[in-house]
């Protein structure tokens, strides 16, 4: 699974996540992709479960690039901790996307296949997303 090396702070904050992306939002390697049109979390065994789903489909044809990255550790208290005593602990990593990021995107397999294999990989995420391809947005 994604995971960094290394980071600058193991804890970080919640924060927020407001607005749509305004980099990573085009179609930079392939030929399809798959767009998030809502604000989410996608855990690093999202982002694998997705990518195999995807492999399987296109049966070792075409490339699978991977857009998006797990940078943000999430953390968890232990089962039946009382209030206070700190933060918990690390428990797994998220990638936090906007409207408009790329998720994934494949070449050298045919339109009907990538839809299939986008299809597949959409259901194993916890965001809405829709399939673009470089040959649609050229006619807009």
């Amino acid at each position: 699974m994604l995971s960094p090396k290394r980071v600058k702070f193991r804890k970080p904050q919640k924060g927020r996540n407001r607005g749509k992306a305004t980099r990573g939002n085009t179609l930079a390697f392939g030929e399809f992709g798959l767009q998030c049109t809502e604000n989410g979390r996608i855990t690093a065994r999202q982002i694998e479960a997705s990518r195999i789903a995807m492999t399987r489909q296109i049966k070792r044809g075409g490339k699978v690039w991977i857009r998006i990255f797990p940078q943000k550790s999430i953390t968890k208290k232990a089962a039946e901790t009382r209030m206070g005593s700190g933060k918990g602990n690390p428990e797994f990593w998220v990638a936090e996307v906007k409207p408009g990021t790329v998720l994934f995107e494949m070449e050298g397999v045919t339109r009907e296949t990538a839809v299939l294999a986008m299809e597949l990989a959409r259901h194993k995420l916890p965001v809405k997303s829709k399939f673009i391809s470089r040959a649609e947005r050229a006619v807009l």
